[in-house]
């Protein structure tokens, strides 16, 4: 899965399971510029440990909710090699509550960041990549896009949403040789899921085939091989990480 002088834009890489596709994707040779709205310390430690792998990093302060903001995170990744052959949509936040109580504040939060954001993303990718009629575009999605998720409606539309502008995606492009994804996260050990009480923990566990949470490398790795060569006759897809759940 060589990337090398490849470059490509990870969202959201300051932690969790962007942090760990950076890497990933660092381990492979690529170039990495990641952006965060928020923790420039955390992204610059991602920044840190993609260059022990030899690569070009760099951590871009960047709302993908805000179009301008977004212009400017693809105009700092040209600087490093002319042109951004991979996007990887990940940048995600949630406001959870019961959608009798969900505010509209809360509701268009998620929306803006997890759905509009990934849809700035992936236009300003788009028109580089069919110009080099090359390119990867991998969007995280999640389990609740597939099968909802009481006290997630924001959230669980947002997921849903980029899963149709991934396959729209996919066929608007694929004659240009650039390939349109997802992958699907289930329950996945994070910051915000170790906050949890064991007991939650334990019960999450129990709904999964395979009897345990997984690991951001476990999304990180799916993303790396739908962004290699290995995988280029593959778009559309939604690819499943998430220990069974959602058979």
């Amino acid at each position: 899965m060589n990337l090398g002088n490849k470059t490509a834009i990870v969202t959201g890489g300051s932690r969790g399971i962007g942090r760990a596709i950076c890497i990933a994707l660092a381990k492979e040779g690529a170039n990495i510029v990641t952006c965060y709205a928020k923790g420039a310390a955390a992204a610059e430690e991602t920044v840190a440990m993609c260059k022990e792998y030899g690569v070009q990093a760099v951590a871009i302060q960047a709302d993908v909710a805000v179009k301008e903001e977004v212009d400017n995170l693809f105009a700092e990744a040209l600087k490093i090699t002319g042109t951004v052959e991979i996007l990887v949509n990940n940048a995600g936040i949630t406001r959870d509550g019961l959608v009798m109580r969900m505010s509209d504040e809360d509701f268009n939060q998620v929306i803006d960041t997890n759905l509009r954001g990934a849809f700035y993303c992936m236009r300003a990718a788009s028109k580089l990549m069919m110009k080099k009629r090359y390119g990867r575009i991998v969007t995280i999605s999640s389990v609740v896009g597939v099968m909802g998720n009481a006290g997630q409606v924001n959230y669980a539309a947002s997921k849903a949403g980029v899963i149709g502008m991934t396959k729209s995606l996919a066929k608007e492009l694929g004659s240009r040789n650039v390939t349109a994804n997802a992958v699907a996260p289930g329950f996945i050990t994070t910051d915000m899921t170790d906050a949890l009480p064991e007991a939650v923990k334990e019960q999450m566990a129990k709904e999964i085939p395979l009897a345990r949470m997984g690991q951001p490398e476990d999304v990180a790795n799916a993303v790396a091989f739908l962004v290699s060569d290995q995988a280029s006759y593959i778009t559309g897809q939604v690819l499943h990480v998430d220990g069974g759940m959602a058979m």
